[in-house]
């Protein structure tokens, strides 16, 4: 039986473990928390699984809040500031629904699933020493987390990597008790509303301890208003200040928010993203060979809510590519090739993510357009569980001859 050791207790991590025991493997999963110490600690994320993930997880038996999460039927665009009504204010529908379930209750009981299933769970830090003390009793090595050091073990790729610092301050808080917007009744949406030149918030239906709940994350461009979050404020200031950036910048979202209160005292979180491609093999100092995976080699920004997804497209293809090694070695030329048929996948989402960030006047355009042509809205909030096919509309070419073409069919 082979030995496989994964290092990270993530959706990608978590995800490949399982499907790696039910064919029989036998999996070492390295936490540097044990469930209860994720399940009761601080929020670790925001995260929106699309359909393609959300099929992953019901084929690997781990959709277990399935039925009780709310299902995103809709996406909605906003564009707009604090004075006036938005400018641009569309929805539209998902072919199929997605889901968001705070990552605190997912991994803890997906890991204690783990161990009920057979798995065995290290708890301690992930840490290079670590790695190098442990690489020796396992055919693979696969690193799923970029945490403490385990980032720099894989050296950066400037080809692929545009950006040398972050492009955003993330701030977020898990709330119970916000309306529906007053105009709409209808099924559950997630939000993307744009303030230009200062960032963008989200309002995404979750589930998290306690029932359904909403997730508030702001993205926030470096040196404006949103960045306001370096003294790192307790939980209920951070909701309250939260709010009032709500009530300033996005009036229209701040009337759903009148009993809006934090979930739990975990619910909040602060931080930055450096949009990182890095080379997904590292030799430790022992000699064996580690692969990255995931945010470990393939780190986006949350803006086009790709994160997740691309950790569960991730967990995936490796298992493929593992189950079809056989007893073979898990070599360089093995690990370099299974990296390369996840970056021709993921390499969409890097690519409109980091368009996003500076968005081009003709995708800008874009989104005006889709406010009056419900096919182009549909493509659009349904490229998000496909970017690739969002990559055309990069070229102003391209998005003209489309945008062309859908007039003459209005």
């Amino acid at each position: 039986m082979r030995r496989i050791l994964i290092v990270g207790a993530g959706q990608a991590g978590l995800q490949l473990a399982h499907e790696l025991l039910d064919h029989h493997y036998d999996v070492t999963v390295l936490s540097a928390r044990t469930p209860e110490q994720i399940r009761h600690g601080q929020v670790m994320s925001t995260q929106c699984l699309f359909d393609t993930a959300l099929r992953h997880e019901r084929n690997g038996r781990l959709n277990l809040w399935e039925q009780e999460a709310p299902r995103i039927e809709s996406l909605g665009v906003t564009v707009g500031g604090p004075d006036g009504p938005p400018r641009v204010d569309w929805a539209s529908s998902l072919d199929r629904p997605a889901q968001s379930v705070d990552q605190r209750i997912k991994m803890a009981g997906w890991l204690e699933l783990f161990e009920a299933r057979g798995g065995t769970l290290l708890v301690r830090q992930a840490t290079v020493r670590a790695l190098d003390a442990l690489a020796a009793g396992y055919d693979l090595v696969v690193v799923a987390t970029g945490g403490d050091d385990l980032a720099d073990m894989f050296r950066r790729d400037p080809a692929r990597s545009p950006h040398t610092r972050p492009q955003r301050v993330l701030s977020l808080a898990y709330v119970h008790g916000m309306i529906p917007r007053p105009d709409y009744s209808g099924p559950k949406i997630g939000y993307l509303n744009i303030i230009p030149d200062i960032g963008e918030l989200f309002t995404i239906p979750a589930y998290t301890h306690g029932g359904e709940c909403d997730i508030l994350f702001f993205e926030g461009i470096p040196g404006g208003p949103l960045d306001c979050w370096s003294d790192r404020p307790e939980p209920a200031e951070h909701v309250q200040r939260l709010l009032d950036l709500v009530q300033r910048y996005v009036p229209w979202e701040y009337r759903r928010c009148g009993q809006a209160e934090l979930t739990d005292p975990g619910a909040t979180l602060v931080g930055t993203v450096t949009p990182t491609v890095r080379r997904p093999v590292a030799e430790l100092s022992c000699g064996r060979l580690a692969l990255g995976m995931a945010d470990a080699v393939v780190l986006n920004d949350p803006l086009a809510v790709q994160g997740a997804n691309y950790a569960s497209r991730c967990a995936a293809h490796y298992a493929e590519r593992i189950f079809a090694r056989g007893h073979r070695p898990f070599d360089r030329h093995w690990m370099h090739g299974t990296f390369d048929g996840y970056w021709a996948d993921a390499r969409h989402a890097t690519r409109w993510t980091n368009a996003m960030l500076r968005p081009p006047a003709h995708l800008v355009k874009l989104l005006d357009v889709a406010a009056h042509n419900p096919d182009v809205a549909h493509r659009l909030v349904n490229g998000f569980d496909n970017p690739a096919d969002l990559v055309d509309w990069l070229d102003p070419a391209r998005t003209a001859a489309y945008l062309a073409q859908e007039s003459a069919h209005v």
